[in-house]
């Protein structure tokens, strides 16, 4: 049955126009993916679904009875009761198993009351006992538990689900107002980049959720691992206009692709028939007798009626860009020994000891909370360790990128900040920077105080990449960047032939950069878990195996000095190389094993039929014989070993 549809949707401010026609239906139960370029209309388009928007035309269809629920991209802080606590707003979902609980703690508190003398204990237990029966029977219990568990997988320990709203941080409040939406179970439920602020074991839990959800599910999101585990149609929003795709993000691009180079294929062929045609009038008029002029009217009709094949405009604009390293640098190019810090008593990172080499990608990961960012901030010495030490290998040059994007002076214009990071370049350079990254003449005077999350990000990455660096340091690199400039950062990092040391949830990301990833665990004796991963393994999926198979095995304590940790991670490098060595040969061996037999038994079949009276065939059979039998004793002493 149709949950949801949408019947010719427009909308303009002014002579723009936003979207243009939007037409689609979801069923019950279905899971949507709506992707598309920042300023498509995607948010606009929730926003007229759930009623927030008016269209300018259009019908918007969903089915009497269901209820629809929205995640804001970034909800609003007045929103929300700032004196309740987490716990009690979630509560707040529930009006009326609020009211009962309410009134069993006010009934609780009069027989404690009761109970030092001053009123009518038995009177009140029999009602707090009535009220809590009703309470069970309204499913009250239900609700405090799916209240709580919410907040715990989505990264709220006790002591936070506890703390006031109005201590809380930006992440903390989208996480919280997107465990709410969830506790109400709605029918259509609507979530505008629901993945941010959130950690790996968060994400995952979210994924097993909503691909389980009984009811509509749309979602708005750049994070494409997200997407291809969540959603089974992807509507993608491309210049005003939609096409729904069954399918995932993965597989809507791929059908995309595929349909555009068919497409590409008959425009060519198209434009040959075209051009012979037009050479034949040609012909015709210049050998001007009347018979000709015939075939001209003839061949110009057929034109004329030819249904032309008009080619889709390339990908909206994407930004272009490429990091360059000037030198190169040393074999080591970062090391810490024993660092240690903390903000007043807390300890956020205690005794953190490791060591990068030159041209390695490294992904940070862990929960949220766990000291990512201060450990960026600190290995670009923006902050100064509480004990231990910081080394940088020889002629590193660093490359920073802020998540919080701290670098723009708001004072500044596009243009200006870009004139003072680089006071000596050309007025040209500067200006065709800006353009790969999508500034126009007409953007450049913009003051930075007005730019959007998506511009900001762009700019920082266009002043980072005009620094002639050979170390890259990056936290959440891809966020407020859309999938087309996702990819194309994801290329540009892939190509520079320095080192690379980054924070991301940004799974799909992980997958194409990392080569090692490091899992900050405070609370374990090293404080991390180190995973060196081959080059052509699913990196994510990888971490993930390794991660399932440590299981809860406590870590070894070593000595955290400087030269053993660095004699312990090239033992722990030429292991895993060794490891790694020894199991491709084996695959190796298992697969010309395979080759081997099978040839060998269609040799030996040729043997005893068309070769059985043809004595050279035969001869040359038992040589290959002989030859393969050989080789099959060494793979197997290989394989046995």
């Amino acid at each position: 049955m149709i949950a949801l549809s949408t019947n010719n949707i427009r909308l303009s401010f002014g002579a723009e126009d936003i979207l243009r026609g939007i037409s689609f239906s979801l069923n019950d139960g279905e899971r949507v993916g709506i992707i598309g370029v920042n300023g498509a209309g995607k948010t606009s388009l929730f926003k007229i679904i759930s009623g927030n928007l008016e269209a300018t035309s259009g019908e918007v269809y969903i089915q009497k009875g269901h209820t629809v629920g929205m995640l804001e991209q970034n909800p609003s802080l007045t929103a929300l009761p700032a004196e309740l606590s987490c716990l009690e707003y979630m509560y707040t979902a529930f009006p009326s198993l609020l009211s009962m609980e309410r009134e069993i703690a006010r009934t609780e508190a009069e027989l404690t009351e009761a109970a030092a003398g001053r009123g009518d204990v038995m009177r009140l237990s029999e009602r707090l006992n009535e009220e809590n029966r009703a309470f069970a029977e309204a499913g009250g219990l239900e609700f405090r538990s799916r209240c709580r568990g919410m907040l715990l997988r989505l990264g709220f320990d006790d002591a936070l689900i506890n703390q006031r709203i109005k201590t809380l941080s930006g992440g903390q409040y989208t996480r919280l107002a997107l465990a709410r939406l969830l506790a109400t179970e709605p029918d259509i439920l609507m979530l505008d980049e629901p993945t941010n602020h959130l950690d790996v074991d968060a994400l995952e839990w979210l994924e097993g959720y909503l691909s389980t959800y009984r009811g509509t599910v749309l979602i708005i999101s750049h994070d494409r691992y997200f997407l291809d585990r969540t959603t089974q149609k992807t509507l993608w929003l491309r210049y005003g206009e939609a096409r729904l795709y069954h399918g995932s993000y993965t597989a809507c691009k791929e059908q995309q692709q595929r349909e555009a180079a068919e497409k590409e294929k008959r425009y060519k062929e198209q434009q040959k028939e075209i051009a012979k045609i037009r050479a034949n009038i040609e012909f015709q008029r210049r050998c001007n007798r009347e018979h000709n002029f015939v075939t001209i009217r003839s061949k110009e009709k057929q034109l004329a009626r030819m249904e032309k094949i008009e080619l889709e405009p390339r990908d909206e604009r994407s930004i272009r860009m490429s990091f360059s390293a000037e030198e190169e640098s040393a074999g080591d190019v970062l090391a810490l020994d024993e660092v240690s810090f903390s903000y007043g008593e807390r300890p956020l990172i205690d005794k953190l000891s490791f060591l990068i080499r030159r041209g390695e990608r490294v992904m940070v990961l862990g929960p949220n909370g766990c000291g990512k960012s201060t450990l960026m901030r600190l290995i670009n010495f923006a902050l100064t360790p509480r004990s231990g030490r910081i080394t940088l290998g020889y002629n590193i040059k660093i490359g920073y990128y802020d998540q919080e994007l701290r670098g723009l002076n708001e004072k500044n214009t596009v243009f200006s900040e870009m004139r003072e990071e680089y006071p000596d370049r050309p007025d040209v350079e500067l200006r065709g920077t800006l353009a790969l990254f999508l500034f126009g003449a007409e953007d450049i005077d913009k003051p930075i105080s007005t730019l959007s999350g998506g511009e900001r990000a762009r700019l920082s990455l266009a002043k980072l990449m005009l620094k002639k660096v050979n170390l890259l340091i990056m936290d959440e690199p891809t966020n407020h960047l859309d999938i087309g400039s996702r990819e194309a950062l994801e290329d540009a990092l892939i190509a520079f032939p320095g080192t690379i040391v980054a924070v991301s949830h940004d799974r799909y990301f992980i997958n194409r950069i990392a080569t090692r990833i490091i899992e900050l665990a405070p609370l374990t004796d090293r404080g991390m878990y180190d995973y060196p991963l081959e080059e052509d393994d699913d990196a994510f999926a990888e971490y993930m195996r390794k991660r399932s198979a440590r299981g809860s095995v406590t870590p070894v304590t070593v000595e955290k000095k400087s030269e053993s940790g660095k004699a312990e991670y090239e033992e722990k490098k030429r292991e895993n190389a060794k490891r790694r060595a020894d199991e491709k040969r084996l695959r190796r061996a298992e697969q010309r094993i395979a080759e081997l037999e099978a040839e060998l038994a269609a040799l030996e079949e040729e043997l005893f039929g068309p070769a059985a009276t043809d004595y050279v065939r035969a001869a040359e059979i038992d040589r290959r014989r002989s030859e393969i039998e050989e080789e099959l004793l060494l793979l197997y002493e290989i394989v046995m070993d």
